[in-house]
């Protein structure tokens, strides 16, 4: 049943078809929760059916209460916890430091990006962001009115723009291809409109010049 549900969890917005190390530890952490939950509910729905029969197993009160009711459930939620901060410190990006640094700012309701062009010189393009594939990439980012959120669920998690400060996400594109991104963060009549792209290109062959959103011949990769 469970597989059948999340059948339909794939796509370019998804979170359940990660391509880059960021993604794929999002990705491996649900999991794990969702296991986690599995087992806990799993363990309420036995309790459950034990208190409906007429005859109980013959255990002591303290196989329930301490053993299944305490110890397991504070098993697992133990565990839990210690996936969540281990993934939490990899994804703060201090183990690898970020090669290429680019700004991605918000307005309602576009993304502006400025990056490093081929020459080196700062390109700025709108809602569409080019990285190289490969390549730790830090974005530093910063809205101009209200509060955004800057999510590219294949290559990282999401991350508020909130004004009057400056947050920064680590990525890295695995390889080449075009990654969907959105505006996680509902901001008014055309937050419709705050879909962008991410464009990771060979490093060894960047696009010259830097051009807007769905104009680059460059097929998403595949799952």
């Amino acid at each position: 049943m469970v597989p059948g549900s999340l059948a339909g969890c794939t796509g370019p917005l998804s979170t359940l078809t990660p391509h880059g190390p960021e993604a794929t530890a999002i990705a491996t952490l649900w999991w794990v929760m969702l296991a986690g939950s599995a087992l806990i509910t799993a363990l309420v729905l036995l309790l459950l059916a034990l208190a409906f029969r007429a005859r109980r197993p013959a255990l002591p009160p303290a196989f329930w209460t301490q053993g299944l009711g305490l110890y397991f459930s504070l098993g697992v939620l133990t565990l839990l916890m210690g996936v969540t901060i281990l993934t939490g410190d990899r994804l703060s990006g201090r183990y690898q430091p970020a090669e290429v640094t680019v700004e991605a700012i918000a307005r309602q309701w576009q993304w502006r990006f400025r990056q490093p062009g081929p020459d080196g010189t700062p390109v700025e393009t709108t809602g569409r962001l080019h990285i190289p594939a490969g390549v730790p990439v830090e974005v530093l980012i910063r809205t101009e009115d209200v509060i955004h959120s800057f999510w590219v669920p294949q290559l990282a998690g999401k991350l508020d723009a909130i004004p009057g400060h400056e947050n920064r996400l680590r990525l890295i594109a695995p390889e080449a291809g075009l990654y969907q991104g959105r505006s996680a963060e509902f901001s008014g009549a055309g937050y419709v409109d705050m879909g962008f792209e991410v464009l990771a290109y060979p490093p060894d062959d960047p696009p010259a010049p830097f051009t807007d959103r769905r104009t680059d011949p460059v097929e998403a990769p595949r799952p």
